[in-house]
């Protein structure tokens, strides 16, 4: 099955101008590759559909701000990117402070960044291995469950799951001077 191509250049500037059948088809048109993006990039299947609607619903709200109509696929691109590590960071972020303390601004700063470097190294992982980690060390779902889920034996799913873990950890301890 041959892809389709993005929405040409033609389509984009009519919807820029606000031609809503040029609004509706370059939103139907660019639905398999946000789709394709977001299943790539995110990290539940969930989490894809999520992040490709919200996608979509910027590009139909703000296709007049795209600068430049050759661009659309790279705008999407960095959407749904921002999208998924977004939803990522919502996950990893700590949900209360330690003994009820009231946290400083900087600490604020400094878990909101450590956030941000977690979800870009969940990010950065194949999928395989972003998939299984998310289940089993974000979502805690028990081993032989995931391993079913993603159609793996236990032992392939401990593979990828130590190899997951082992990259995220070497991209969060790379960026310390210690």
């Amino acid at each position: 099955m041959a892809e389709r191509a993005w929405p040409g250049e033609r389509l984009v500037a009519g919807a820029q101008r606000g031609d809503a059948e040029s609004i509706a088809a370059l939103v139907s048109g660019s639905h398999p590759h946000v789709r394709r993006f977001a299943h790539a990039l995110c990290a539940s299947p969930q989490d894809a559909e999520d992040a490709a609607q919200e996608a979509l619903i910027v590009l139909y709200r703000k296709i007049g701000t795209l600068r430049a109509s050759g661009a659309l696929a790279s705008w999407m691109f960095r959407i749904v990117r921002n999208e998924c590590l977004r939803r990522a960071r919502t996950v990893l972020q700590p949900r209360e402070v330690p003994d009820g303390a009231v946290p400083s601004a900087e600490d604020d700063v400094l878990r909101r960044l450590e956030a941000e470097r977690g979800a870009a190294a969940i990010a950065a992982l194949p999928a395989d291995q972003r998939r299984v980690l998310i289940m089993r060390d974000v979502q805690g779902i028990p081993g032989r469950m995931a391993a079913e889920a993603l159609g793996l034996s236990v032992a392939a799913m401990k593979s990828r799951l130590h190899r997951a873990r082992a990259a995220v950890h070497e991209a969060l301890e790379g960026g310390h001077e210690r």
